[in-house]
């Protein structure tokens, strides 16, 4: 027999997170474009969470955009100033000290972000020419990941969770919006993380692994043809060069 699960937060009812958060208040509003891998990756999935904590954001399933009615409403609306959280050779660094506001006067803040895999997200982008046309903002990571049950390809990489934590940390700092519960994100992050790590090691549950999770500093870093497709993730430009294939 399937267990019950809930349907907001798509855990199960057992473990469900719904009455341990406290949707926050933005100015800034937040739309993750999921992929439907991570869609369907319910308990690892921390996009899901996040849009839990913040009560002005949405989650918009898809791969590629350009059609898709929701994301075109968001585009063509005057009173929003839409911009993707990407890194590129234009992107505005919010951790920098700011010579300009984000956000024209009168507009309300619009943050895209591809929630994914970062070649996942990387194909999103390619397929997605309106997505590749809009302003880019970007940040420098205050602290390496705290992912401790996934592996990032590169040092700076974060979760989508830990990115919107730096977003929202970078956009009250400049004085540009609030961040009323600056904890939350990271102590439910690291709460899930724990669920995860106690799960892995315990014999009486089907399904998990069966190994401890190992520190992020003791894991190898991805070397060979593996590395060198993760280096084209991150080179800035929209046409990325051709990854080396297996």
């Amino acid at each position: 027999m399937s267990r019950a699960t809930c349907y907001r937060c798509f855990w199960p009812q057992a473990h469900c997170w719904c009455e341990q958060i406290v949707p926050m208040g933005t100015a800034t509003r937040y739309v993750l474009l999921m992929h439907p891998k991570e869609f369907r990756r319910e308990k690892a999935n921390t996009g899901r969470l996040t849009h839990l904590c913040l009560s002005n954001s949405e989650i918009i399933q898809g791969v590629a955009f350009d059609d898709h009615p929701r994301v075109k409403a968001v585009l063509a609306d005057p009173s929003k100033h839409v911009v993707l959280l990407y890194p590129g050779d234009e992107a505005v660094n919010l951790s920098l000290s700011p010579t300009s506001p984000v956000t024209p006067p009168g507009k309300e803040l619009v943050v895209l972000l591809l929630d994914a895999t970062w070649s996942c997200a990387r194909k999103m982008l390619k397929m997605s020419p309106s997505l590749q046309r809009l302003p880019r903002i970007m940040f420098t990571p205050s602290t390496p990941s705290r992912y401790v049950i996934k592996q990032q390809p590169f040092n700076g990489c974060l979760s989508t969770l830990e990115s919107v934590h730096e977003v929202l940390t970078a956009l009250a700092a400049r004085g540009e919006d609030r961040y009323e519960l600056p904890r939350q994100l990271l102590e439910i992050f690291d709460r899930m993380q724990q669920f995860q790590i106690k799960c892995a090691v315990d014999p009486n549950l089907g399904g998990y692994r069966r190994q401890p999770y190992k520190p992020a500093g003791e894991r190898k870093p991805f070397t060979g043809k593996s590395s060198r497709r993760r280096a084209n993730l991150f080179r800035f430009g929209d046409q990325p060069e051709a990854e080396a294939s297996d």
